[in-house]
């Protein structure tokens, strides 16, 4: 791997010449020669400001739940509070960011993606014999703009928790805001339209699909007068020539494409062999760069493939688990800020610097030492089979290796 060369030439100069340098500063030395080139991006995993958050928030929608044990979403709040202590509301518009507005900040990032795992409405009727409905109140799209969200995936399964209806208030209020989204819209064309995130040195093309596996009702899917989903019914090969066409029809020299994937299961960290194939098909066939993934409640393994980042499960960024039991072997309060850094011309995968969180009374905070070891030897550990190692240093973030 280039990358790794440039390093293991720049060792051989620090032995002869007396160079020194810590392993940070030696990505930052391989990445300051090619910077003109590069893009760097912010990708977490599922954003879930429904329920207890957006109870918690300015304007709060109707509390009433339709679940088989909570009925009311302050109950959620109460929830969080009994586990961490008092949460003093309203909370303001940058308060669940917490630390990572510093780490955005610091990083720089271009472009911030996000799959946004709720419903942005005030609409009363939720979906029928669905379990769980998730919205937050339209004013409190401002949670998305304080953070300076510049893109939401929406093919997801709680997007139409409250309807079509309130996918349609959704979309409006996030045009409103000015933030860019796909994989919904009011008809199929408008669901199945990549998102095309022009900057100063090129385009950012992001396709945004929701796998059936992920619990996404087949009704939801987007027609040609329906409002819905842009749902992938099957990994197989006729799916992927629909995608390789749409690419190709719109991929220009210099275009970096992420495919933004909501597949499979909340809790395991089994990467299916059809994920992995279907991934690797994406990259080969179809010029996918990067393929970001999510459902998952917690990060799942990461593999590079001929150069190209797969986040197979990017796990949740923000929800309102906490004091809910159940899965804590998965550590689900523990997140993960990932900030890939690709070669424009090529989309090859430069670094991946990860910085872990932890989800405190309804906030993002740097996880302790003890946290970011757990995640780092746990996610080196699912990568092995997948060809990829990760390494701690002493500032907490963690480096993907390949």
């Amino acid at each position: 791997m280039k990358q790794q060369l440039k390093i293991l030439i720049f060792g051989i100069l620090v032995s002869v010449f007396g160079f020194s340098c810590n392993s940070q500063s030696k990505h930052t030395m391989d990445l300051k020669e090619t910077s003109e080139n590069t893009l760097k991006l912010f990708l977490c995993g599922d954003v879930m400001t429904g329920r207890g958050v957006d109870q918690a928030l300015p304007n709060s929608v109707n509390p009433v739940l339709y679940e088989s044990y909570i009925k009311d979403a302050r109950d959620y709040l109460k929830l969080a509070e009994r586990e961490s202590g008092k949460i003093d509301t309203p909370l303001n518009y940058d308060y669940i960011w917490g630390d990572a507005l510093k780490v955005w900040k610091q990083e720089s990032p271009r472009f911030l993606l996000i799959n946004l795992e709720t419903s942005i409405t005030t609409n009363q009727e939720a979906w029928p014999r669905k379990g769980i409905h998730y919205r937050m109140h339209p004013e409190n799209v401002k949670v998305l703009t304080a953070a300076g969200v510049g893109h939401i995936s929406l093919a997801n399964n709680h997007v139409m928790d409250w309807g079509h209806q309130g996918l349609i208030e959704t979309i409006e209020t996030l045009e409103k805001a000015g933030i860019a989204y796909s994989g919904a819209g009011r008809n199929e064309i408008e669901a199945k339209s990549p998102s095309i995130l022009e900057y100063d040195r090129g385009r950012l093309l992001v396709l945004s699909y929701g796998y059936h596996n992920s619990g996404i009702p087949p009704v939801w899917e987007a027609a040609e007068e329906v409002p819905g989903v842009n749902l992938l019914h099957q990994l197989n090969e006729t799916e992927l020539e629909n995608i390789t066409k749409r690419i190709q029809g719109l991929k220009k020299a210099g275009d970096v494409v992420v495919f933004s994937i909501h597949w499979g299961g909340n809790w395991g960290y089994d990467v299916p062999s059809k994920h992995r194939d279907f991934a690797h098909r994406l990259i080969d066939e179809a010029g996918v760069d990067l393929i970001y993934g999510h459902s998952s409640h917690h990060p799942m393994g990461l593999e590079v493939y001929k150069e190209k980042l797969i986040i197979y499960g990017a796990g949740d960024f923000i929800n309102d688990y906490e004091g809910i039991s159940g899965n804590e072997e998965y550590r689900g309060e523990l997140t993960l800020m990932y900030f890939p850094e690709v070669d424009i011309e090529s989309g090859k995968l430069l670094s991946l610097k990860m910085i872990p969180m932890k989800i405190k009374k309804l906030r993002l905070n740097h996880a302790s030492r003890n946290d970011a070891e757990w995640l780092q030897k746990t996610l080196d550990r699912e990568g092995k089979e997948l060809g990829t190692g990760l390494r701690l240093e002493k500032n907490n973030s963690i480096w993907l290796e390949w």
